[in-house]
Protein backbone atom coordinates (compact mmCIF):
# COMPACT_ATOMS: atom_id res chain seq x y z
CA UNK A 1 0.00 0.00 0.00
CA UNK A 2 1.04 3.49 -0.37
CA UNK A 3 2.60 5.26 2.44
CA UNK A 4 2.49 1.41 4.08
CA UNK A 5 6.11 0.89 5.54
CA UNK A 6 6.46 -2.90 5.55
CA UNK A 7 8.09 -4.10 9.17
CA UNK A 8 7.58 -0.78 10.86
CA UNK A 9 5.50 -2.35 13.02
CA UNK A 10 6.71 -5.33 14.15
CA UNK A 11 4.45 -7.90 16.02
CA UNK A 12 1.48 -4.53 17.33
CA UNK A 13 -1.39 -6.34 16.01
CA UNK A 14 -2.97 -9.42 17.97
CA UNK A 15 -4.61 -11.41 15.21
CA UNK A 16 -8.49 -10.41 15.12
CA UNK A 17 -11.29 -12.41 16.37
CA UNK A 18 -13.38 -12.88 13.39
CA UNK A 19 -16.08 -15.24 13.10
CA UNK A 20 -15.33 -16.88 9.81
CA UNK A 21 -12.18 -17.41 7.54
CA UNK A 22 -12.65 -14.37 5.53
CA UNK A 23 -10.21 -11.97 5.54
CA UNK A 24 -12.56 -9.09 3.39
CA UNK A 25 -13.20 -6.30 5.93
CA UNK A 26 -15.21 -2.77 4.91
CA UNK A 27 -13.69 0.05 7.41
CA UNK A 28 -15.00 3.00 8.11
CA UNK A 29 -12.31 5.52 7.86
CA UNK A 30 -12.82 9.08 9.05
CA UNK A 31 -9.78 10.40 8.01
CA UNK A 32 -8.68 10.53 11.39
CA UNK A 33 -6.05 8.92 13.44
CA UNK A 34 -8.09 5.70 15.06
CA UNK A 35 -9.75 4.97 11.64
CA UNK A 36 -6.65 5.10 9.65
CA UNK A 37 -4.45 3.33 12.21
CA UNK A 38 -7.23 0.43 12.12
CA UNK A 39 -6.52 -0.21 8.49
CA UNK A 40 -3.00 0.09 8.33
CA UNK A 41 -3.23 -2.32 11.04
CA UNK A 42 -5.46 -4.74 9.27
CA UNK A 43 -3.54 -4.77 6.30
CA UNK A 44 -0.06 -5.41 8.26
CA UNK A 45 -2.08 -8.72 9.13
CA UNK A 46 -3.01 -9.64 5.73
CA UNK A 47 -6.32 -8.28 5.42
CA UNK A 48 -8.39 -6.84 2.29
CA UNK A 49 -9.59 -3.72 3.01
CA UNK A 50 -11.88 -1.40 1.69
CA UNK A 51 -12.71 1.96 3.22
CA UNK A 52 -15.84 3.66 3.77
CA UNK A 53 -16.37 7.24 4.36
CA UNK A 54 -19.54 8.41 5.98
CA UNK A 55 -21.52 11.97 4.76
CA UNK A 56 -23.20 13.02 8.43
CA UNK A 57 -24.22 16.39 7.71
CA UNK A 58 -23.93 19.67 5.43
CA UNK A 59 -20.29 20.06 6.30
CA UNK A 60 -18.19 17.45 5.26
CA UNK A 61 -15.89 18.38 2.75
CA UNK A 62 -12.70 18.48 4.87
CA UNK A 63 -13.28 15.43 6.84
CA UNK A 64 -13.68 13.64 3.28
CA UNK A 65 -10.41 15.13 1.80
CA UNK A 66 -9.16 13.89 4.57
CA UNK A 67 -10.13 10.34 4.95
CA UNK A 68 -9.42 10.73 0.84
CA UNK A 69 -5.94 11.20 1.93
CA UNK A 70 -5.65 8.70 4.30
CA UNK A 71 -7.38 6.01 1.95
CA UNK A 72 -4.48 6.90 -1.05
CA UNK A 73 -1.52 6.38 1.63
CA UNK A 74 -3.40 3.25 2.90
CA UNK A 75 -3.47 2.27 -0.92
CA UNK A 76 -7.66 0.54 -0.30
CA UNK A 77 -10.53 1.98 -2.27
CA UNK A 78 -12.67 4.46 -0.39
CA UNK A 79 -16.38 4.21 -0.60
CA UNK A 80 -18.32 7.35 0.28
CA UNK A 81 -22.19 6.75 1.94
CA UNK A 82 -24.89 9.46 2.21
CA UNK A 83 -26.04 9.20 5.19
CA UNK A 84 -27.55 12.57 6.14
CA UNK A 85 -31.21 11.13 5.86
CA UNK A 86 -30.50 8.42 8.68
CA UNK A 87 -28.86 10.79 10.87
CA UNK A 88 -32.32 12.75 10.36
CA UNK A 89 -33.72 10.30 12.35
CA UNK A 90 -31.26 10.38 15.34
CA UNK A 91 -32.14 14.46 15.41
CA UNK A 92 -35.79 13.18 15.71
CA UNK A 93 -34.57 10.93 18.36
CA UNK A 94 -32.98 14.17 20.31
CA UNK A 95 -36.09 16.07 20.30
CA UNK A 96 -38.19 13.40 21.08
CA UNK A 97 -36.27 12.68 24.11
CA UNK A 98 -35.69 16.04 25.21
CA UNK A 99 -39.46 16.74 24.96
CA UNK A 100 -39.61 13.82 27.34
CA UNK A 101 -37.61 15.89 29.48
CA UNK A 102 -34.99 13.08 29.47
CA UNK A 103 -31.25 13.36 28.19
CA UNK A 104 -30.39 11.56 25.33
CA UNK A 105 -27.52 9.25 23.83
CA UNK A 106 -27.00 10.04 20.37
CA UNK A 107 -23.82 7.80 20.43
CA UNK A 108 -25.50 5.05 21.23
CA UNK A 109 -27.99 5.15 18.47
CA UNK A 110 -25.22 5.81 16.07
CA UNK A 111 -23.49 2.77 16.76
CA UNK A 112 -26.48 0.63 16.87
CA UNK A 113 -28.07 1.32 14.04
CA UNK A 114 -26.07 3.19 11.87
CA UNK A 115 -22.12 2.33 12.49
CA UNK A 116 -22.76 -1.38 13.07
CA UNK A 117 -26.49 -1.38 11.18
CA UNK A 118 -26.20 0.55 7.86
CA UNK A 119 -22.17 -0.12 7.20
CA UNK A 120 -22.64 -3.60 7.76
CA UNK A 121 -25.73 -3.53 5.47
CA UNK A 122 -23.32 -1.84 2.91
CA UNK A 123 -20.88 -4.27 3.79
CA UNK A 124 -22.93 -7.48 3.14
CA UNK A 125 -23.97 -6.27 -0.24
CA UNK A 126 -20.39 -5.88 -1.36
CA UNK A 127 -19.54 -9.36 -0.24
CA UNK A 128 -17.47 -8.02 2.76
CA UNK A 129 -16.82 -10.38 5.67
CA UNK A 130 -16.03 -8.09 8.26
CA UNK A 131 -16.91 -4.85 9.91
CA UNK A 132 -13.86 -2.61 11.56
CA UNK A 133 -14.28 0.67 13.27
CA UNK A 134 -11.84 2.89 15.01
CA UNK A 135 -13.29 2.18 18.43
CA UNK A 136 -11.20 1.68 21.67
CA UNK A 137 -13.27 -1.76 22.70
CA UNK A 138 -12.32 -5.52 21.95
CA UNK A 139 -14.23 -8.53 20.65
CA UNK A 140 -13.26 -11.75 21.72
CA UNK A 141 -14.00 -15.25 20.84
CA UNK A 142 -14.25 -17.58 24.09
CA UNK A 143 -14.35 -20.61 22.17
CA UNK A 144 -18.25 -20.60 22.69
CA UNK A 145 -19.35 -16.90 21.69
CA UNK A 146 -17.81 -13.44 20.71
CA UNK A 147 -17.74 -11.29 23.82
CA UNK A 148 -17.15 -7.48 24.21
CA UNK A 149 -14.99 -6.26 26.33
CA UNK A 150 -13.45 -2.83 27.44
CA UNK A 151 -10.74 -1.11 25.80
CA UNK A 152 -7.37 -2.09 27.57
CA UNK A 153 -6.85 1.86 28.00
CA UNK A 154 -9.72 2.77 30.44
CA UNK A 155 -9.30 6.53 29.52
CA UNK A 156 -10.47 5.85 26.28
CA UNK A 157 -12.52 3.20 26.09
CA UNK A 158 -15.76 3.01 24.12
CA UNK A 159 -17.49 -0.45 24.88
CA UNK A 160 -20.00 1.58 26.52
CA UNK A 161 -21.27 3.58 23.85
CA UNK A 162 -21.16 -0.14 21.43
CA UNK A 163 -23.78 -2.17 23.93
CA UNK A 164 -26.46 -1.92 22.49
CA UNK A 165 -25.24 -3.50 19.08
CA UNK A 166 -27.07 -6.79 17.42
CA UNK A 167 -25.50 -9.60 19.10
CA UNK A 168 -25.21 -11.58 16.21
CA UNK A 169 -22.92 -8.71 15.56
CA UNK A 170 -19.57 -9.38 17.65
CA UNK A 171 -18.78 -12.59 15.26
CA UNK A 172 -18.00 -9.73 12.19
CA UNK A 173 -16.88 -7.04 13.94
CA UNK A 174 -12.78 -6.24 14.20
CA UNK A 175 -11.49 -3.65 16.48
CA UNK A 176 -7.82 -3.48 15.80
CA UNK A 177 -6.95 -0.86 18.11
CA UNK A 178 -8.66 -1.82 21.66
CA UNK A 179 -5.49 -3.04 22.99
CA UNK A 180 -3.70 -0.37 22.42
CA UNK A 181 -3.53 3.41 24.28
CA UNK A 182 -4.04 6.88 22.16
CA UNK A 183 -0.64 7.77 22.63
CA UNK A 184 0.34 3.86 20.76
CA UNK A 185 -2.22 4.65 18.17
CA UNK A 186 -0.35 7.85 17.33
CA UNK A 187 3.48 6.39 17.24
CA UNK A 188 1.43 3.71 15.10
CA UNK A 189 0.09 6.23 12.71
CA UNK A 190 3.44 8.00 12.68
CA UNK A 191 5.47 4.73 11.86
CA UNK A 192 3.10 3.35 8.88
CA UNK A 193 3.24 7.19 7.39
CA UNK A 194 -0.47 8.07 7.46
CA UNK A 195 -0.29 11.87 8.36
CA UNK A 196 -2.74 11.58 10.89
CA UNK A 197 -0.65 11.29 13.90
CA UNK A 198 -0.79 14.78 15.00
CA UNK A 199 -4.30 15.26 14.08
CA UNK A 200 -6.35 16.38 16.75
CA UNK A 201 -9.43 14.57 18.10
CA UNK A 202 -12.44 15.96 17.33
CA UNK A 203 -15.15 16.52 20.67
CA UNK A 204 -17.89 17.37 18.20
CA UNK A 205 -21.12 15.45 17.53
CA UNK A 206 -20.53 14.08 14.44
CA UNK A 207 -23.72 15.01 12.51
CA UNK A 208 -24.15 18.45 14.41
CA UNK A 209 -22.26 21.25 12.93
CA UNK A 210 -19.72 23.00 14.88
CA UNK A 211 -20.97 21.36 17.90
CA UNK A 212 -23.86 23.51 18.20
CA UNK A 213 -26.55 21.10 19.26
CA UNK A 214 -28.94 23.68 20.87
CA UNK A 215 -29.09 26.01 17.71
CA UNK A 216 -30.05 22.30 15.91
CA UNK A 217 -32.48 21.06 18.08
CA UNK A 218 -34.38 24.36 18.54
CA UNK A 219 -34.42 25.19 14.39
CA UNK A 220 -36.03 21.29 14.03
CA UNK A 221 -38.23 21.56 17.30
CA UNK A 222 -38.67 25.38 18.26
CA UNK A 223 -41.31 23.92 20.52
CA UNK A 224 -38.50 22.82 22.70
CA UNK A 225 -37.38 26.56 23.08
CA UNK A 226 -40.11 27.72 25.56
CA UNK A 227 -39.08 29.71 28.67
CA UNK A 228 -40.06 27.93 32.01
CA UNK A 229 -39.36 27.98 35.65
CA UNK A 230 -36.42 26.79 37.89
CA UNK A 231 -37.70 25.96 41.30
CA UNK A 232 -36.04 23.97 44.31
CA UNK A 233 -37.75 20.70 45.22
CA UNK A 234 -39.74 22.40 47.97
CA UNK A 235 -40.96 24.29 44.88
CA UNK A 236 -40.20 27.72 45.41
CA UNK A 237 -39.27 29.54 42.32
CA UNK A 238 -35.68 30.40 41.59
CA UNK A 239 -35.37 31.88 38.10
CA UNK A 240 -36.63 31.02 34.40
CA UNK A 241 -34.92 28.57 31.65
CA UNK A 242 -35.04 28.82 28.20
CA UNK A 243 -35.97 25.36 27.48
CA UNK A 244 -35.28 21.74 29.59
CA UNK A 245 -33.20 20.73 26.43
CA UNK A 246 -30.86 22.86 27.80
CA UNK A 247 -30.41 20.41 31.11
CA UNK A 248 -29.68 17.49 32.10
CA UNK A 249 -30.15 15.40 35.35
CA UNK A 250 -26.84 15.84 37.75
CA UNK A 251 -26.15 19.32 35.55
CA UNK A 252 -24.24 21.25 38.43
CA UNK A 253 -22.82 23.94 36.03
CA UNK A 254 -24.26 26.46 33.92
CA UNK A 255 -27.58 27.13 36.06
CA UNK A 256 -27.23 30.63 36.07
CA UNK A 257 -27.86 31.53 39.63
CA UNK A 258 -25.58 31.71 43.15
CA UNK A 259 -27.77 29.39 44.92
CA UNK A 260 -24.58 29.08 48.10
CA UNK A 261 -23.81 26.19 48.02
CA UNK A 262 -23.48 24.02 45.08
CA UNK A 263 -26.92 22.64 43.86
CA UNK A 264 -27.34 20.71 41.15
CA UNK A 265 -30.72 19.31 38.60
CA UNK A 266 -32.61 17.31 40.46
CA UNK A 267 -35.61 16.88 38.03
CA UNK A 268 -36.79 17.90 34.71
CA UNK A 269 -40.80 17.49 34.13
CA UNK A 270 -41.33 18.38 30.53
CA UNK A 271 -45.41 18.24 30.84
CA UNK A 272 -44.78 21.14 33.48
CA UNK A 273 -41.69 22.61 31.38
CA UNK A 274 -39.97 22.75 35.09
CA UNK A 275 -36.46 22.41 36.24
CA UNK A 276 -36.07 21.47 39.69
CA UNK A 277 -32.30 21.80 41.57
CA UNK A 278 -31.11 20.52 44.85
CA UNK A 279 -28.56 19.64 46.73
CA UNK A 280 -26.30 16.55 45.99
CA UNK A 281 -28.03 14.62 48.60
CA UNK A 282 -31.07 14.79 46.48
CA UNK A 283 -29.40 13.25 43.29
CA UNK A 284 -27.86 10.32 44.83
CA UNK A 285 -29.85 7.46 44.16
CA UNK A 286 -29.19 3.27 44.84
CA UNK A 287 -31.77 1.96 42.60
CA UNK A 288 -33.02 2.16 38.95
CA UNK A 289 -34.69 0.97 36.69
CA UNK A 290 -33.72 -0.01 32.68
CA UNK A 291 -35.53 -0.97 29.98
CA UNK A 292 -35.35 -2.26 26.33
CA UNK A 293 -32.30 -4.53 27.61
CA UNK A 294 -29.87 -5.56 25.02
CA UNK A 295 -28.51 -8.66 26.28
CA UNK A 296 -24.48 -9.67 24.84
CA UNK A 297 -24.51 -13.01 26.13
CA UNK A 298 -26.43 -15.78 27.10
CA UNK A 299 -26.92 -17.39 30.62
CA UNK A 300 -28.12 -14.51 33.02
CA UNK A 301 -31.64 -15.21 33.69
CA UNK A 302 -31.40 -14.58 37.42
CA UNK A 303 -29.93 -11.80 39.82
CA UNK A 304 -25.51 -11.49 38.93
CA UNK A 305 -23.30 -9.34 40.42
CA UNK A 306 -21.98 -6.47 37.96
CA UNK A 307 -20.22 -3.62 37.81
CA UNK A 308 -22.64 -0.92 36.43
CA UNK A 309 -21.76 2.51 34.11
CA UNK A 310 -24.44 4.65 34.13
CA UNK A 311 -22.80 7.25 31.54
CA UNK A 312 -19.88 7.19 29.00
CA UNK A 313 -16.95 8.61 31.31
CA UNK A 314 -18.36 6.52 34.24
CA UNK A 315 -15.65 4.32 36.27
CA UNK A 316 -18.57 2.15 37.37
CA UNK A 317 -20.04 0.41 40.51
CA UNK A 318 -20.77 -2.82 41.83
CA UNK A 319 -24.62 -3.13 41.94
CA UNK A 320 -26.94 -6.54 41.87
CA UNK A 321 -28.66 -6.72 38.66
CA UNK A 322 -31.89 -8.07 38.82
CA UNK A 323 -33.62 -9.04 35.23
CA UNK A 324 -37.66 -9.03 34.61
CA UNK A 325 -38.90 -9.36 31.85
CA UNK A 326 -37.24 -6.97 29.22
CA UNK A 327 -36.45 -4.81 32.26
CA UNK A 328 -33.55 -4.90 34.65
CA UNK A 329 -33.66 -3.09 38.60
CA UNK A 330 -30.01 -2.17 39.51
CA UNK A 331 -29.56 -1.83 42.89
CA UNK A 332 -25.78 -0.54 43.98
CA UNK A 333 -23.37 -0.78 46.96
CA UNK A 334 -23.36 3.00 47.41
CA UNK A 335 -25.90 5.87 46.50
CA UNK A 336 -24.94 6.92 42.80
CA UNK A 337 -24.51 10.60 41.64
CA UNK A 338 -27.21 11.76 38.96
CA UNK A 339 -28.85 8.50 37.61
CA UNK A 340 -29.74 10.32 34.45
CA UNK A 341 -33.37 8.98 32.66
CA UNK A 342 -32.38 8.30 28.62
CA UNK A 343 -29.44 7.31 29.50
CA UNK A 344 -27.73 3.97 29.11
CA UNK A 345 -26.72 1.59 32.06
CA UNK A 346 -24.50 -1.13 30.82
CA UNK A 347 -23.17 -4.22 32.92
CA UNK A 348 -19.88 -5.68 33.40
CA UNK A 349 -18.58 -9.00 34.18
CA UNK A 350 -14.93 -9.79 34.88
CA UNK A 351 -13.63 -12.66 33.40
CA UNK A 352 -10.16 -13.94 32.35
CA UNK A 353 -10.08 -11.46 29.11
CA UNK A 354 -10.96 -8.42 31.41
CA UNK A 355 -14.45 -6.60 31.86
CA UNK A 356 -16.83 -7.83 29.98
CA UNK A 357 -20.31 -6.03 28.56
CA UNK A 358 -23.12 -8.34 29.20
CA UNK A 359 -25.90 -6.05 28.43
CA UNK A 360 -27.24 -2.62 28.84
CA UNK A 361 -30.38 -0.69 28.92
CA UNK A 362 -32.24 2.67 28.96
CA UNK A 363 -32.27 4.73 32.25
CA UNK A 364 -36.33 4.74 33.15
CA UNK A 365 -36.20 5.91 36.53
CA UNK A 366 -34.51 5.59 40.15
CA UNK A 367 -35.53 5.06 43.79
CA UNK A 368 -33.62 5.71 46.88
Amino acid sequence: MTGRRAGACESVLQEPEVGTNGRKVLVAVSGGVDSSTAAALLLEAGFACTGVFMITNAHYERAQSQAEDAARRLGIRLDVLDLRQEFEQIIEYLCSEYAKGRTPNPCVVCNSHIKFGKLWEFARRRGLDHLSTGHYARVINDSESFGLYSGTDSSKDQSYAMSMIDKQMLAHMVLPIGNHSKKQVRELAARFGLGTEHRSESQEICFIPDNDYVAVLEKRCPELARRGRIVDSGGKVLGEHLGVHRFTVGQRRGLGMAMGRPYYVVGIEAATNTVTLGPKEEVMHRKLLARGVNWLTDGFVGSFRAKVKIRYNDEGSWAAVTPEAGAVVIEFDEPKLAITPGQLAVFYVEDKNGSRVIGGGWIEETAD
